[in-house]
């Protein structure tokens, strides 16, 4: 094993971990998870990834890595159709069931294939919108954090995008300590331990949040995971075995609170480049190398958790909106690509935005029926028209 290998499968971990915890605990505190069952959902969440990627990676002689649904993170923590951590666990649950489903049934991963990817893309950038706003907002209060900060990230982007969120937020730490707005630290670094949640099955909590969870999973992560293998030249991929393997840890790790597990995207490239190794045939090794390094986060879940928990609120929102405004950019700009489509994703962006929430349900759920019934009615028109 290269030491590049081991360097690549570091970075991709860093990256994940750096740039998207303040999103995945933003969506526990938006579920009433408390500190210690937060920690759990980090736990299992880093359990989950290191175990498929490994036996993925291994089994398969290719460099699958796997990731926490950055994109579900989001939803949830902008979601209100939620009240408690027990119908959370229960929308996880039936996510992963779904998933395992997709890898089953042919038709089912077809039905999610044909869905407009500028729909998919206009409900995810709908999602992602209000992280970046919040940003905006925490500069009106906290200018002091919030403006350096934002300006750093702008300036280190243009060298490293990856690393700007990873600074920033090494940064933030720093200036929060310096302007004396950081909590108490006593016992943060601590051992992890788990925590079984009985979940809840409400159907409204399954319906706002377990189906847009599901495709925004499977659009925005699994697809475009399968799209970084492919054009890293690994073709003839195990598609089906990925989404059983990661829909199987989902479902086993989400009764500890962690939501779902798929096929990386962004840090799947940094271990299926040519940094990571320079013979592709080579490349599956850094799958146990990032797996061995999630195992070390872990056993650290509390840890990560009561740092995070200790920061200001500032510092998070302005980690999570930076770091999610590059994947903003991408969804706005795929949901525009296709001028036939472009009515249907405004439609999407501005209901999923809007925050409504009816009979119960969220608004990532209405803001997919509207952007769907609109691409029916005009592909009923324009058959009308051929056939007139």
């Amino acid at each position: 094993m290269r030491v590049s290998v081991v360097i690549s499968a570091f970075i991709a971990a860093v990256v994940g971990v750096g740039s998207a915890l303040a999103i995945v605990l933003a969506g526990a505190k938006a579920v009433g998870a408390s500190p210690v069952e937060s920690a759990s959902w980090v736990t299992g969440l880093c359990l989950a990834m290191a175990a498929s990627s490994i036996w993925l990676s291994v089994r398969y002689r290719l460099p699958i890595i796997t990731a926490w649904s950055t994109p579900g993170a989001a939803l949830l923590a902008v979601s209100g159709g939620i009240a408690d951590i027990q119908s959370a666990v229960g929308a996880f649950l039936f996510v992963a069931v779904l998933i395992m489903i997709t890898a089953v049934l042919r038709p089912v991963a077809t039905f999610v294939e044909r869905i407009p990817t500028s729909v998919a893309a206009a409900m995810l950038g709908g999602v992602l919108l209000q992280f970046v706003i919040s940003v905006v907002s925490h500069a009106s209060n906290d200018i002091s954090l919030v403006l350096p900060l934002v300006a750093a990230f702008l300036v280190i982007r243009l060298w490293s995008p990856s690393w700007a969120v990873i600074a920033v937020l090494v940064l933030g730490i720093g200036l929060s300590l310096w302007l004396g707005e950081v909590s108490s630290l006593n016992g943060v670094i601590t051992v992890t331990t788990v925590t079984p949640i009985m979940p809840r099955f409400d159907p409204f909590v399954l319906v706002s949040i377990g189906l847009p969870l599901y495709l925004v999973t499977m659009a925005s992560q699994n697809l475009p995971g399968l799209a970084v293998l492919k054009s890293a030249g690994y073709e003839n991929l195990p598609t089906r075995s990925i989404l059983g393997v990661t829909g199987l840890a989902s479902f086993l790790t989400a009764p500890i609170g962690a939501h779902t597990t798929n096929l990386a995207a962004i840090t799947a490239a940094l271990c299926a480049g040519p940094d990571a190794h320079p013979d592709p045939t080579k490349r599956w090794m850094t799958g146990p190398a990032y797996g061995a390094i999630y195992i070390g986060f872990a056993v650290a879940g509390a840890s990560l958790v009561a740092l995070f928990d200790a920061l200001p609120s500032a510092l998070i929102a302005t980690v999570a909106g930076l770091a999610l405004a590059a994947p903003l950019a991408g969804a706005v700009g795929t949901a525009m690509a296709v001028p036939r489509d472009r009515f249907a994703a405004v439609m999407t962006f501005a209901v999923t935005a809007s925050g409504v929430d009816f009979a119960g349900i969220g608004s990532p759920f209405w803001g997919l029926v509207v952007g769907l019934v609109i691409v029916a009615l005009e592909a009923m028109k324009r058959r009308s028209d051929g056939s007139a």
